[in-house]
């Protein structure tokens, strides 16, 4: 009777905005037969740091993750902090507004 244990990405999905989702498979073998399975999901958003993942991995993400993907997806957290900065910004000023 030999009890192994593997994990192994088994999903990798590049997302229209260049998120790379990545899902690993923990397998519990005994002489072959599964007893039990468990996942773990991650997500990497474009040029994060993934020199720990498996190079399966990596190398999606460095074929996935072109200038013109990475530049976008910047340009969308950029639009994203200035939607929040003005909206903070019109709060700030309808509380000003609400004190006088």
């Amino acid at each position: 009777m030999s009890i192994t244990k593997e994990t192994v990405v088994d999903q990798i999905t590049v997302t229209e905005n260049g998120t790379v989702l990545v899902r690993e498979v923990t397998r519990i073998m005994e002489d072959g037969n599964e007893l039990s399975k468990q996942y773990h999901r991650s997500s990497f958003a474009p040029s994060s740091d993934v020199s720990a993942q498996p190079q399966n991995v990596q190398d999606i993400c460095n074929v996935a993750w072109t200038t013109e993907i990475v530049s976008a997806y910047q340009a969308m957290l950029d639009a994203q902090a200035q939607e929040q900065a003005d909206r903070q910004a019109q709060q700030e000023a309808q509380q000003a507004q609400t004190n006088l």
